[in-house]
């Protein structure tokens, strides 16, 4: 592939200013588009509508569906914009209130903390020990697995093959999944110490575009030798950090040949390639990728002292490859919640791209929780070629009206679309198989009124499931603060954790096969 012949659409939020956007939402003219709107020349021939002013911009869909994707990109740059003016406050108001979250929890309650102070025996957390907790971790402070050692007696079996929708595993996955968003000493000692399984690593990798190492990822094996589970989990949105949200907003994207078109973001998080120089996609993707000396390219990575040289989709590959050598009886799994989803699945699809089939054919499954999208439906094809055959390996969870699930926008503009199965639960905790959640844009008017009440309904829940459930189920004060949260957000409190853990725990009137407890 010639890089002259890339295709590839960028949308720069910083190339204008809000008059500016109010004009390409109004008029949709060239030199307003232009400023947003950063394309490659192959897309300008070969996208008629990239080339017109006005009512024309759509194509030939008329002013109607031209109105409609302005406003998709509009709200897009918009939110990324306000995003971004607030990323430092944002950021600052985490690091204070993990740290108060952190200070109570070590002092035991605002009471102990008075205590404390009085008589000389405060307590300060230090970040980045096992015994400071994410406000992740304080939203939902639940460690261990749900029943594990059924999950571990399965695994020691000698007959054992992870099947499809195993909720023993489910479980595991979304609990490795909120542990990613805790720092590396807190994940060995939940890895090590409650779910008795061995911690191989964990990973602070360079995203060459954020020009920080801001994608983090660990791996935990069932056993220290002749393991037979490897597990992957990708660690996603931080809640207060502005950068990971902007990438859930992005509409930007990269089209690789014969795989489709990719979310721009996401193929950066993995570090494979930088938007400031579109050349070094198709170096990642393709030179390096598919090189006759890819082993030396993830080794020499892997074992970099260089932050900026350590990259995500290199460094595990390279160390998956090792595990895999080493534990020849071993499959392994890949997971992540939210931003962490969408790297889950995204990083077995360059593995097939790249021709890794000696390790495809040991992938169990990808397990991700309240994912975004990646690419299109020609890349949603294309994976599924590979993930559904000879059974289905790719679940994505949806939890009830969870904003990020419906981000990129659906539409004629982005074509951004899921693939794979999903499982989604509603507010009930029930279960449906379905291809796609309801209202999959979320901004749907019809759907406005419902989602609030939804909201209302969750936070009366919030104070009632302890006591129908059991104690595990009670929901503390963090929790109850994003319900609340919630009340004005309703989509950015259903992608809280604890939904996605009490719906693989409490789900019923399962549509598909689940392995009982």
């Amino acid at each position: 592939m010639a890089t002259s012949n890339v295709r590839f659409l960028i949308v720069k939020p910083e190339n204008g200013g809000i008059w500016d956007l109010v004009r390409f939402l109004v008029q949709g003219d060239n030199q307003s588009r232009a400023k947003f709107l950063e394309y490659s020349d192959v897309l300008f021939e070969e996208e008629p509508e990239l080339q017109r002013d006005g009512d024309d911009y759509s194509g030939g869909g008329g002013s109607e569906d031209d109105g409609n994707h302005r406003w998709v990109i509009f709200v897009s740059i918009l939110v990324r914009k306000i995003l971004k003016l607030f990323a430092k406050p944002m950021e600052w108001t985490g690091y204070f209130f993990e740290f108060f979250l952190n200070i109570f929890s070590h002092n035991g309650s605002f009471l102990g903390l008075l205590y404390n102070i009085l008589h000389g025996k405060l307590v300060l957390p230090k970040r980045g020990t096992e015994t400071f907790i994410s406000s992740i971790g304080h939203v939902d402070g639940r460690t261990n697995l749900y029943k594990a050692e059924i999950l571990t007696k399965e695994i020691d079996r000698p007959d054992f093959v992870l099947g499809m929708g195993h909720r023993a595993l489910m479980d595991l996955c979304m609990m490795a999944s909120k542990l990613a968003y805790e720092n590396e000493n807190v994940v060995r000692n939940v890895v090590n110490h409650h779910w008795k399984m061995h911690f191989v690593d964990f990973y602070n990798c360079w995203n060459d575009y954020e020009k920080e190492s801001s994608t983090q990822v660990f791996i935990l094996c069932d056993k220290p030798k002749d393991a037979k589970l490897i597990l992957i989990s990708f660690r996603g949105t931080e809640p207060f950090d502005a950068d990971d949200w902007i990438t859930d907003f992005d509409y930007s994207w990269y089209e690789i040949p014969k795989l489709g078109k990719v979310h721009m973001g996401f193929l950066e998080a993995l570090g494979l390639g930088n938007r400031g120089n579109t050349s070094t996609f198709h170096e990642q993707l393709v030179k390096n990728g598919k090189s006759i000396d890819s082993e030396n390219v993830d080794a020499t990575i892997a074992r970099s002292e260089q932050p900026r040289e350590r990259t995500a989709y290199y460094t595990v590959r390279s160390k998956l490859k090792s595990l895999l050598k080493d534990n020849e009886n071993a499959n392994f799994v890949v997971t992540g919640h939210s931003l962490g989803g969408a790297l889950a699945i995204l990083f077995p699809s360059m593995l097939v791209m790249h021709e890794e089939s000696a390790v495809m054919k040991r992938l169990s499954g990808v397990y991700t929780y309240g994912q975004p999208r990646i690419g299109n439906r020609q890349l949603g094809k294309f994976m599924e070629a590979h993930l559904e055959h000879p059974v289905p390996k790719y679940f994505r969870v949806v939890y009830s009206n969870d904003l990020v699930p419906r981000l990129p926008y659906d539409d004629k503009t982005f074509l951004y679309k899921h693939f794979g199965i999903c499982l989604y639960y509603n507010s009930l905790y029930i279960e449906q198989k379905v291809h796609e959640e309801p209202n999959r844009n979320f901004f749907g008017l019809r759907f406005v009124l419902p989602v609030y009440l939804n909201a209302g309904w969750e936070f009366i829940r919030s104070f009632t499931l302890g006591y129908v459930y059991g104690s595990e189920y009670k929901e503390s004060w963090e929790s109850v603060l994003l319900r609340m949260v919630g009340l004005v957000f309703p989509g950015i409190s259903a992608h809280s954790p604890v939904d996605y853990i009490n719906s693989v725990r409490l789900g019923r009137e399962r549509s598909i096969h689940m392995s009982s407890f």
